[in-house]
């Protein structure tokens, strides 16, 4: 076989196979991180590989739980992060049906309580909670974020501005959500991130104030 000839074959197969260790590395399921959303405490949980990393206030719905269509209400139990929208937007971008309107909001405007920042789109992997994808359940950001640590929401899991960029650069599509009624202290994750995090323990009055 004429050199040249080899050569581009060698340099096509190379081509070939880079391009699928690239593809087979890259874009897999997020396994390695998991968010506890309290409705008592009104606040998630992100767990990494089994560790507590990181705690946030939520809010989750002003109507309660369930999985009805068209109920408004919160899903509870196991749901995981189906896709992520808004990448590299600035925080406080204002998104209507899941676009970038260009518009850009400061926490709590006044009057305004549109999606924000970010959207982690949920579905459901229990047998009630199936149509969570097509009830468009998200975790997204909010501009009214003086709302935050109660229910207030339509049915979605809200979070401040910053703290949901925040936790959208950490979790990737397949990151495991569960929603559940207890505290974060009924969950080893939790009492874990607790007794190791001062403040955490003050806001669930174990330690007194200084």
């Amino acid at each position: 076989m004429h050199p040249n000839i080899l050569r581009n074959l060698l340099f096509s197969l190379l081509l070939v196979g880079g391009g699928m260790l690239l593809s087979s590395c890259g874009g897999g399921k997020d396994t390695r991180n998991k968010m506890l959303v309290s409705v008592r405490d009104q606040r998630m949980l992100l767990v990494r590989d089994g560790k507590p990393v990181k705690s946030y206030a939520i809010s989750t719905s002003k109507f309660g739980l369930g999985s009805q269509q068209g109920s408004n209400r919160t899903p509870l139990g196991r749901m995981e992060v189906a896709k992520k929208i808004g990448s590299g937007e600035p925080k406080g971008m204002v998104f209507k049906s899941r676009r970038p309107t260009g518009e850009i909001l400061k926490p709590n405007a006044p009057g305004r309580d549109p999606i924000v920042s970010r959207i982690m789109w949920l579905s459901g992997k229990d047998w009630h909670n199936k149509n969570t994808f097509r009830r468009l359940i998200y975790i997204h950001g909010t501009p009214e974020e003086w709302r935050l640590g109660r229910p207030a929401s339509y049915g979605c899991i809200r979070m401040g501005m910053k703290d949901v960029v925040d936790l959208y650069d950490r979790v990737g599509e397949g990151a495991e959500v569960r929603v559940f009624r207890g505290s974060l202290l009924q969950t080893s994750e939790g009492r874990e991130y607790v007794n190791k995090n001062r403040g955490a323990a003050r806001l669930y009055g174990l330690v007194s104030s200084p």
